[in-house]
């Protein structure tokens, strides 16, 4: 039986390795299942956004959170022996107790944003989520997320950049396994945090308009996600064929039975 100290040791050594870590983030038992059963899937990653929204909930906590840790445990179960990270938003407003009660449905690690909430709280964020899981017996992963380019309204990249590396540093020194710097980042922004933040240390999303997952482990980035990207795509997979099937269309040739 794969433990959940087994999975987080797991988790963190891909997150060590040259390659860069792929994780197609899921919001449900069915989209974890069609995504586990891939040769290629070596761990899975939960979308906030996208499990929010499969209950008709705007993105930002507005979730309960007990709802959102009911449809990761289920993803948990179907993942298997996969290690599973979840998107635990900003912590709920209790980053320890929301950490501590994700562990407790088998997650062994997750993103955690900082809003750009006053430095000295992020810190003690980040610190309270390793906490958990050191409390919990589990050396959770925790992979943490600065706003500093999404929040950073219009102020120079620079600056940014700047804000990124000394937040992601200082939640390194935290505890942190790795810091999350999502928006559209071009080769040199990526090459900068890598300089200041640390060589396999940056986690990066995939959005339209950014770089490849090849071109990103070039430059030493360990890890890209999707966030609500891949629930974007089923559903407009959905709403086309559905316009064909009004349409008098038919049920494309070669769809799978992935249910």
């Amino acid at each position: 039986m794969t433990t959940s100290q087994d999975k987080a040791r797991t988790l963190a050594d891909l997150h060590r390795a040259p390659e860069i870590l792929r994780v197609v983030n899921v919001w449900d038992a069915v989209s974890a299942a069609t995504v586990a059963a891939l040769p290629e899937t070596r761990a899975l990653a939960t979308a906030g956004h996208s499990i929010a929204a499969t209950f008709g909930y705007p993105d930002g906590e507005n979730i309960p959170r007990d709802l959102m840790l009911d449809m990761v445990a289920r993803i948990v179960e179907t993942a298997g022996a996969l290690p599973v990270s979840a998107d635990l938003d900003a912590g709920f407003g209790d980053p320890g107790e929301t950490a501590r009660r994700a562990i407790g449905v088998g997650v062994v690690g997750a993103n955690m944003e900082d809003r750009l909430r006053p430095l000295a709280d992020s810190v003690r964020a980040v610190e309270a989520v390793i906490a958990a899981g050191a409390a919990e017996g589990v050396p959770f992963v925790l992979n943490a997320r600065t706003d500093a380019f999404v929040r950073g309204g219009d102020r120079p990249v620079r600056e940014s950049i700047d804000d990124a590396v000394t937040r992601g540093r200082a939640y390194l020194d935290a505890g942190a396994d790795l810091v999350f710097v999502p928006g559209v980042l071009s080769a040199d922004v990526t090459r900068a945090l890598v300089d200041g933040i640390g060589e396999r240390k940056v986690s990066v999303i995939g959005l339209p308009g950014a770089l490849t997952a090849g071109e990103y482990e070039a430059l030493g980035v360990a890890r890209i996600s999707y966030g609500p990207m891949t629930q974007r795509v089923a559903l407009t997979a959905l709403q086309d064929v559905a316009s064909e099937l009004y349409s008098d269309g038919v049920v494309p040739e070669g769809t799978r039975a992935l249910n």
